[in-house]
């Protein structure tokens, strides 16, 4: 590196007449000039002031990798080797580097004919990392890896470093022999395994997420499904059974609030879900659907889903289908609020509703949520990439030149914001708030963003 002295030589003598601008004139100049230098070295800045920057490559594996999984500002491969399956967590800054790898548990739902385990996915809940692989469920300490617990069903989270579970309990000796193939009623337990016999009953359990360690246990009658409830309040569970709601403190399992459920056509309800403050209640035989308010469990409307319908794709929406249009419906009231096209796909994203052409043809427009006004044109690009946990929407399409570019609309904004483009790709991708991995033949390729 060269020095230069700047003091060498006496500074000229001022020319007769000029004014010179006292040198606080110049700090704001010389603030900018040094951020606009500091962005050009960390990475690209694109107009409007977003950046862009590679950051490297995480090497393929040898063993069939799952899909890319994204939680806690980490990336996460899994790697399946025969009945193993381990889990390796890498930092994207400054460059991709492994922290650790950890051999995750069979599960009940591998299948040792096909060599195939459950989806998995990967969870950041509080200062823990949850892993669910098909229907079993591990917690382990983020920085180490070290595995805390684990069990064979699916769990819940819920706020304040709790969880709550379903299992449903069998007589022993109930399991059934797949290989026999003999007829019959089957009845699965939450592990996913079959038995000839219904469960003797079914056991709700409030758990601490770090420890596994149950809190409580209410064993309701009939089938039974347990729910994070949404809505304001403290953290609470809500339990669907055969003739019952009822709202349960998450820490104590205390019933805070409950009703009854009515029969239709001769039998209870058969469904159960959640969506934000609403609960919905299904009874598939009589063919109705009832919203209940999730904190007072008092009715909020019904309807008919024999005339209604209930569209495929309207994930995270309450929807009605019917004379060639979906209808977006206020789920507080039930009320039709604004359609589209029957064959369009909708999702909510970055506050408002995504409307994608059918069958994966890639994104038409955002609109309002309220009301389904346009409010961010997406025509030319070419489709959605996989969010974990962000808030944005991020898009992509294949550029004429061979690259592919990338482009984010802000909850609330008008417009896509054009981030960059990624030469030689062409596998899936994935992003959060901060990265966008996408994979090639060389393994994960990692980009930094910001909007």
């Amino acid at each position: 590196m060269a020095l230069i002295e700047l003091d060498l030589d006496a500074p000229p003598d001022r020319l007769a007449g000029r004014r010179v601008p006292p040198p606080w004139r110049y700090r704001p100049l010389g603030l900018a000039l040094a951020v606009l230098l500091t962005l050009g070295v960390a990475g690209a800045v694109a107009p409007g002031g977003t950046f862009w920057r590679p950051l490297g490559v995480i090497p393929a594996a040898p063993g069939a990798e799952s899909t890319i999984q994204m939680a806690g500002g980490r990336v996460f491969t899994v790697v399946l080797a025969g009945q193993s399956r381990t889990l390796t967590a890498w930092d994207p800054q400054p460059s991709p580097h492994r922290l650790w790898s950890a051999e995750m548990p069979v599960s009940a739902t591998f299948d040792p004919a096909k060599g195939v385990f459950g989806a998995v996915r990967v969870q950041r809940v509080g200062d823990l990392l949850l892993v669910g692989a098909g229907l079993s469920s591990t917690v382990l300490d983020p920085g180490t890896g070290r595995i805390l617990w684990t069990t064979p069903n699916r769990i819940t989270p819920l706020a304040g470093g709790l969880a709550v579970l379903t299992d449903r309990i069998f007589r022993p000796g109930t399991l059934y022999d797949q290989e026999s193939g003999d007829p019959g009623m089957l009845y699965f337990s939450a592990d996913g395994r079959p038995h000839v016999e219904p469960p003797v009953r079914t056991e709700v359990r409030g758990l601490d997420l770090a420890t596994g360690e149950v809190l409580w246990t209410v064993t309701p009658g009939g089938s039974v499904t347990a729910e994070a409830a949404g809505g304001d309040g403290p953290a609470a569970v809500l339990i669907t059974a055969s003739d019952r709601l009822s709202l349960h403190d998450a820490r104590t399992g205390a019933t805070l609030r409950e009703t009854g459920l009515p029969k239709e056509a001769g039998s209870g309800p058969g469904t159960s879900d959640v969506l934000g403050d609403v609960a919905l209640i299904g009874y598939p035989e009589a063919g109705i659907q009832v919203g209940y308010d999730i904190r007072t469990l008092q009715p909020l409307w019904t309807r008919d889903l024999h005339t209604d319908g209930e569209p495929e794709d309207c994930a995270g929406l309450l929807c009605a289908g019917g004379d060639g249009e979906v209808r977006v419906l206020d789920r507080r009231t039930g009320r039709i609020t604004w359609s589209a096209p029957a064959a369009t796909q909708l999702a909510p994203r970055a506050g408002g509703v995504l409307v994608s052409r059918p069958d994966g043809e890639g994104p038409e427009r955002l609109v309002d949520t309220a009301t389904g006004a346009p409010r961010v044109d997406l025509s030319g690009w070419t489709g959605e990439v996989e969010a974990f946990g962000s808030h944005d929407l991020l898009l992509w399409r294949d550029e004429r030149t061979g690259v592919r570019a990338f482009g984010a609309v802000l909850p609330g904004a008008t417009e896509v914001r054009y981030l960059g483009t990624a030469e030689g790709m062409g596998g899936d991708c994935g992003a959060d708030d901060r990265y966008v991995v996408c994979r090639d033949v060389r393994g994960l390729r990692v980009w930094a963003y910001r909007v």
